[in-house]
Parts: C-alpha cells; sequence; structure tokens
C-alpha cells in the first residue's frame, strides 16, 4: 500500500475534517448491518493520518497531542467504531518511538510513512485483573522468541499489518511483540458482539507458538521506569473518542429536531425547534459537549508541555489534566447520547433510523476502564499532591 505523506498539522486536521464528512454518510448502516469498515480503513490509511506521529527526522509531520485529539474527535463524531481502531495504532506507535532501538524505529516508521496498520493485542479474559497478562515469550537458542497466549477485545487485530502482543518474557518483565498478521500460529477470530462499536471487531486473537525475531520485540517494562506520557496519551484518545461521540450524538439530534419533531401542542409553537423547553435542554446539552471539548483541549496542551520538558511532576500534571478530560467527555458522551431520545420525541425510537447506536457506543467505550479512579487520584492530588501511579491507564 502507498500512502499520502502529510506535512503538518494544518492538513492533518483539514485530511480528518474530509475523512470524517466522507465517513458520516455511511455510519449508521455499517453499524445496523455491521458492516466493517474495511473500505474506509485503506482510506485512512492512505491518507497518511496514521502516520502524522512518526517523528520529523524519520519523513512524518510529528504533530503534538492537540491535533491528535483533534483528529479523533472528528472521526468519532462521524463513525466511533471507526475512530476507535486507530486508538491503539497510535499508542503502540509511542512505544516505538520512546523503546525502538534506532533500527527499529527506522524499519517501523516507514512502514507507518507506507500506510501500514498496527492493531493491538493487549487484553486477557478471565485473569485476576487488567493487568494479569499471562501470555508469555520464551527465548529461543538463537536468540529468538515463541509467543504464546490467547487475547481478547483485540480491537484493530482483524484490519492490522502489524499486531502489538502484550506479553511477559522469563525474566517476568513485560515487553511489547510486534507480529506480522500473517504469521504462522497467530488466529485473529471476528467474535466480538459488543451492544455498541459493533465495526470494531473487537474479537480474540491467539498465539499457538508464534515465531517471533529478536528484534520485533521492545522492551514495554522500561517505558513505567520513569515520568511517562504513555498512559496519558492513550487515554487522551480514549476522550477525544468520548468528546466526539457526544458531538455527534447533539448535531444529529439537533437535525432531528429542526427537520422531523413535531413540536408538543401545548407549547403554542409552530415547530419544534422553537419550543422553549427543548431550546433549554439543547443548551444544557451543548454545555456539556463544550465543557468535554475544552477539558480535552487542555488536557493536549498538558501533555504537549509534559512531552517538551518530561519531569514527573509535568508527567503527573498532565495525567491528571487527561484524567479529568476523560471523566467529563465519558459523562456526557452518555448523557448526551441518552438525551437524543428525550428531545427528539417517539419517531427516533424507530430501530430503522439507528439514532441508538449513539448511545450504544458511549456506554460500550466508557467501560474500557472506570471513571471512579480517576476522580479517586484527581483528588488525592488536590488533597496531598499525591501524583497518579505510572500504570499506563491515566
Amino acid at each position: 500500500m502507498s500512502a499520502h505523506v502529510i506535512a503538518d498539522e494544518a492538513e492533518a486536521l483539514a485530511v480528518a475534517a474530509a475523512l470524517a464528512d466522507e465517513f458520516r454518510a455511511g455510519a449508521a448502516e455499517r453499524d445496523a448491518g455491521r458492516r466493517l469498515p474495511r473500505a474506509e480503513l485503506d482510506r485512512l490509511s492512505r491518507s497518511g493520518l496514521l502516520a502524522v506521529t512518526v517523528p520529523g527526522e524519520h519523513g512524518g509531520a510529528d504533530v503534538g497531542a492537540g491535533t491528535l485529539v483533534e483528529i479523533f474527535r472528528l472521526l468519532a463524531s462521524a463513525d466511533a467504531s471507526l475512530a476507535q481502531i486507530p486508538q491503539s495504532h497510535f499508542a503502540y506507535v509511542n512505544v516505538i518511538r520512546r523503546q525502538g532501538t534506532p533500527e527499529q524505529q527506522k524499519f517501523f516508521f516507514a512502514e507507518l510513512l507506507a500506510g501500514r496498520r498496527l492493531g493491538n493485542a493487549q487484553s486477557e479474559a478471565g485473569t485476576r485483573h487488567v493487568q494479569d497478562i499471562r501470555t508469555r515469550l520464551e527465548r529461543r537458542p538463537d536468540g529468538s522468541y515463541v509467543l504464546s497466549g490467547v487475547k481478547h477485545y483485540s480491537t484493530g487485530a482483524l484490519f492490522a499489518d502489524w499486531i502489538p502482543v502484550l506479553a511477559h518474557a522469563e525474566d517476568d518483565n513485560l515487553h511489547v511483540a510486534y507480529v506480522p498478521r500473517n504469521a504462522p500460529g497467530l488466529t485473529v477470530i471476528d467474535d466480538w458482539d459488543g451492544l455498541g462499536q459493533r465495526t470494531t471487531a473487537s474479537g480474540t486473537v491467539r498465539l499457538d507458538d508464534v515465531p517471533v525475531p529478536a528484534d520485533r520485540v521492545l522492551p514495554h517494562h522500561l517505558t513505567f521506569r520513569g515520568p511517562q506520557l504513555h498512559g496519558a496519551v492513550a487515554q487522551l484518545l480514549h476522550a477525544a473518542i468520548d468528546a466526539g461521540i457526544a458531538g455527534g450524538a447533539l448535531a444529529e439530534a439537533a437535525e432531528f429536531v429542526r427537520t422531523k419533531s413535531r413540536p408538543w401542542f401545548e407549547s403554542g409553537v409552530d415547530t419544534a425547534a422553537e419550543d422553549p423547553l427543548l431550546i433549554q435542554r439543547f443548551g444544557e446539552l451543548a454545555l456539556q459537549v463544550r465543557a468535554s471539548e475544552a477539558l480535552l483541549r487542555e488536557a493536549a496542551r498538558a501533555v504537549d508541555a509534559a512531552r517538551a520538558d518530561l519531569t514527573d511532576d509535568s508527567a503527573a500534571e498532565a495525567s491528571i489534566a487527561v484524567a479529568a478530560a476523560k471523566v467529563q467527555a465519558g459523562h456526557a458522551a452518555v448523557d448526551v447520547a441518552s438525551a437524543v431520545f428525550e428531545v427528539s420525541g417517539t419517531r427516533s425510537a424507530l430501530n430503522s433510523l439507528n439514532l441508538h447506536r449513539h448511545w450504544r457506543d458511549a456506554r460500550t467505550h466508557t467501560l474500557h476502564d472506570p471513571a471512579r479512579w480517576k476522580i479517586q487520584h484527581i483528588g488525592r492530588y488536590v488533597l496531598s499532591g499525591t501524583r497518579p501511579p505510572r500504570h499506563g491507564l491515566l
């Protein structure tokens, strides 16, 4: 695959806005029929957007966090499933930036600039908790590895060229193995049946003695031994998806009320859009969306500031700012997507319209990690200055 190389942040945002408009047109139909967005993902790859965080010395635009979150917000406002698929892609690009050798960086950044996609195989079902990773990398006598395990919720793996796999090596340290999608012993099963984000193909990955060359393994455990932004950037993209869902739901609700809803007879007005009670409710919902977008921008600025001067304090401030944005965006996504029906009326509940996809996407995506723990870390930071932990989920 060949891909366009995006030059700067302005071009990245223009491309993202154009693709969002293109993807929005078929989003409801794709979700209703669970039609996987292979053609749309190929468009995304060819556009160059998946390589915008490649460093400048390797030929990329190296956009900042503010631009990256706006790309995700725009895409999610059109199709939350489609926006979710590259979230792990960018998280594992960051692992290459931070832990890759010069040779690994040269190879993988060239792959990204050519339009290659990274998936993910990180979460496991049935373990004690989300960080109980039981997939193993066993070293062979020649220095290469064999990879064995089962992964779930593997968003993007079905569409990927490379699948980053979280695994423990013999020293019990956490590594990432970058495995080709067609590697022998690797099977991707399209068994995702979530109520929302239906077209993410977030299914199962089986790894049965998958051979992995030594130069395709990166020491991810080193990421968390000092100040880091790995978790902050990953969570920031999740927050951008939630903010996009909220904004997209509000825009579709407003269009529905303007063009399809009837006014309540007691209002005394000619159109639903003139109903003062609906006007009030739309104002309240718009405040939630605007607050989400404002906190998202503030968090992105904190991440960019920390990236420029990475210390324990700057990393902590970035993580707390991202946590605040994630909590607000999650609440807004669920609340606004639910309110679509309240403001639009009975007809909006018709299954054929598929307006419920916004709520289903919001309810599913916001389950990634609990907001209550983010609020705990924010409270500790405010009261005692306790820095949040470096576990990669803040």
